[in-house]
């Protein structure tokens, strides 16, 4: 993509609004625009971190076995009134009615509906287990929206539920998404930690959230440090097998948010303790039949019994994870973003727009980039050497490839990691090569 026909409309100040870092720079970025109180509009670059994030999760999700749908935004107040969630949910959920005077509701989440779809579909424990998922999103009508993304109104959320015959069939989905979770939050280079959690609205009585580390996190979290070395992508997983050991090796180790953590009471020393800052970004819940007995979700049973469904509901905020990701990585000049879900995997500069050679040089490598299915926003504007180093240090892309008169002069372009800073000085050919490789 071409930066002259792009849509980026970058800012040099920080917005007086944004309140924390994700904010400030999604903003800064040109990413998204705030069409009310939480509630914005994702604009192009915005856009593509978030269907990267998105793929990602919906990528573990299928690996798990979980079954992708699509659920209305808007529900019955019928549905909620049978699980008796309608009123205790409070004013967070945005009650309307349509012109016949029914009453609805923009879903905040979809236990009831999917709860609902299950019963009218499945009869038998020979349907069972079953996992569906849906990426959709939701509204909850937050008293104070604040932090951008990571706390608004309207959010893009992917909620799974499991259905299960019983509750070792349920511990055993619960655990495939412990896992998927963990496997999910480390391919968008996160280090996640899951933590015992309660499970408010939902209901239910097995949780984890899982917290991933970022230094301007929004809650004090305490782990044993051995934590921080687990490695879930160095091998597959089969989800078929026993993944209980998996879970106790996470859960076996020391890990509590700061209400829950007792100094006096930690079972880990000092210098083996790590004191960070977290963001909650997934949450896991079994809540076995609170939902499908009031709304007589049950299947026979291999005695020809009536069994009511064990269930669990399992949520990523997945637009929070946007700002969640900013938290964890970015710098004084801007955004680091992870090259799994980065807009662009390369940002090509060319220093002296209008200059012959530069522009064919350019052109060139940007036509070879994208031959070589490596993703470019090249930045062609007659623009300051200065404004385009900031932008592309602003928006964050992994790589910058920068051409000049100079260095065309020395058959050399330079080649700069944005994460690290590093710059080297290579020929054309070798500059493509390494970024072709690593776009394979």
């Amino acid at each position: 993509m071409r930066r002259s026909q792009y849509f980026l409309p970058t800012l040099k100040e920080n917005p007086a609004e944004a309140q924390i870092v994700s904010h400030r720079l999604m903003l800064r970025a040109g990413m998204i625009r705030q069409e009310s109180a939480g509630i914005y509009s994702w604009l192009p670059l915005g856009f593509r971190v978030l269907q990267r994030i998105e793929q990602i999760v919906r990528e573990e999700q299928d690996a798990s076995g979980a079954l992708e749908v699509l659920m209305p935004t808007i529900q019955s107040a019928d549905l909620w009134r049978k699980s008796g969630r309608y009123d205790d949910y409070g004013a967070e959920m945005l009650r309307i009615k349509d012109r016949h005077e029914r009453e609805m509701l923009y879903g905040p989440t979809n236990e009831e509906m999917i709860t609902e779809m299950f019963r009218a579909g499945v009869k038998s424990y020979r349907d069972v287990p079953r996992m569906m998922y849906h990426i959709q999103w939701k509204f909850r009508d937050e008293v104070r929206p604040r932090f951008g993304v990571m706390r608004g109104r309207e959010f893009l959320m992917k909620d799974n539920y499991s259905f299960d015959i019983d509750f070792a069939g349920a511990k055993r989905s619960y655990n495939k998404m412990f896992v998927a979770y963990l496997r999910t939050f480390a391919r968008m280079g996160l280090k996640a930690i899951p933590m015992e959690a309660e499970s408010g609205p939902i209901g239910g009585d097995m949780s984890h959230e899982f917290q991933i580390l970022a230094e301007t996190g929004e809650s004090q979290i305490f782990c044993d440090k051995e934590l921080l070395d687990f490695d879930v992508l160095s091998s597959g997983v089969d989800y078929d097998s026993d993944l209980q050991p998996v879970v106790d090796r996470w859960t076996s180790l020391y890990a509590a948010t700061d209400d829950k953590h007792d100094a006096a009471k930690c079972p880990v020393p000092a210098e083996q303790l790590v004191a960070a800052r977290g963001i909650e970004v997934g949450h896991i819940f079994y809540f076995g039949t609170k939902y499908s007995k009031p709304l007589d979700c049950v299947v026979s049973g291999a005695n020809g019994e009536q069994v009511p469904v064990e269930m669990g509901s399992y949520g990523i905020g997945v637009s929070r994870l946007t700002g969640a990701i900013i938290e964890a990585s970015h710098d004084d000049a801007g955004i680091i973003w992870p090259e799994s879900v980065a807009p662009f995997k390369v940002g090509l500069i060319n220093l002296r727009s209008g200059d012959a050679k530069c522009d064919a040089a350019c052109t060139d490598i940007y036509g070879k980039l994208r031959k070589a299915g490596v993703e470019v926003l090249y930045d062609d504007r007659e623009e300051s050497a200065g404004g385009k180093f900031a932008d592309m240090d602003l928006i964050g892309l992994p790589w910058q490839l920068i051409i000049g008169p100079r260095g065309l002069a020395a058959g050399k372009v330079e080649l700069k990691e944005r994460r690290t800073g590093k710059r080297d000085e290579l020929s054309a050919e070798d500059a493509l090569a390494r970024l072709s490789k690593r776009a394979a």
